[in-house]
């Protein structure tokens, strides 16, 4: 009985081990991501008298994309970084909001890069023990996610295309239609393990710009720059490290 009992602490002390290590054999990670992109210019939008938090201003014609590529590496089981690029759509309009009379319409088109850094408030247990969860339930499922905040500084390369109620009041007042501006994500992520090697996500982050001319104009009642918000669907491809910590392909 005694060995037995011996056989079972040793074997616990293994797996604990064993998954304390596994992590560090796939530090890098590929990730893609897709999905809709919001802003909240001067362009459009309803006053903050008449817009609680800006909920307002979501609506299906301000709504574009936005498809984003990372590469992720692992410094710890709860703290990552990773390269971010990310091209994208931005579109504002007066139909809906404060200033209808106006009739301003912009599209922006955006290249951002951008390092992220990520904390996982929430690490899953399950992360080396895949086969324990296949065909268990759903509760059992739930307790494979990660729960992560993020926080970063990048850039954002914007081209502006307005109509022409916005280019005839560019004339008088100057309109920016292309330029650079630093931007700092801030946001909120989740992941879910679908096997040793794949995880799925979904992830919510605002962009802070540096400028107030995404939309390529800016009012003088106009007291914040501009900001926008990626809500992305991720896929992430779990890489071997190689023999000198650099990412396998193979």
């Amino acid at each position: 009985m005694k060995r037995f009992i011996l056989l079972i602490i040793v074997f616990w002390l293994g797996v604990q081990v064993s998954d304390a290590q596994l992590w560090k054999m796939k530090r890098w990670e590929a990730e893609l991501a897709a999905g809709p992109s919001f802003s909240f210019p001067d362009v459009g939008g309803f006053s903050r008298s008449e817009n609680w938090l800006g909920l307002r201003d979501l609506s299906y014609k301000q709504t574009m994309f936005n498809v984003n590529g990372n590469l992720r590496y692992r410094f710890s089981r709860t703290f990552n970084a990773r390269i971010s690029l990310t091209y994208g759509m931005l579109h504002s309009n007066d139909v809906r909001g404060s200033n209808e009379g106006r009739k301003f319409e912009a599209t922006t088109t955006i290249f951002e890069p951008a390092l992220i850094g990520e904390y996982y408030f929430i690490k899953n247990r399950y992360e080396s023990s895949y086969l324990f969860l296949k065909g268990k339930g759903f509760w059992t499922l739930l307790k494979s996610l990660d729960f992560y905040a993020l926080a970063g500084v990048g850039g954002v390369n914007y081209n502006v295309k307005g109509n022409d109620a916005l280019l005839e009041i560019g004339l008088e007042r100057g309109l920016e239609t292309k330029g650079f501006s630093p931007v700092f994500p801030v946001g909120f992520g989740a992941t879910l393990i679908y096997n040793p090697n794949i995880n799925l996500g979904i992830e919510v982050a605002g962009r802070y710009a540096l400028t107030d001319y995404l939309d390529g104009y800016t009012s003088q009642y106009s007291s914040a720059n501009d900001v926008y918000y990626f809500l992305n669907f991720t896929f992430t491809y779990k890489l071997k490290s190689g023999p000198k910590g650099l990412p396998s392909f193979r």
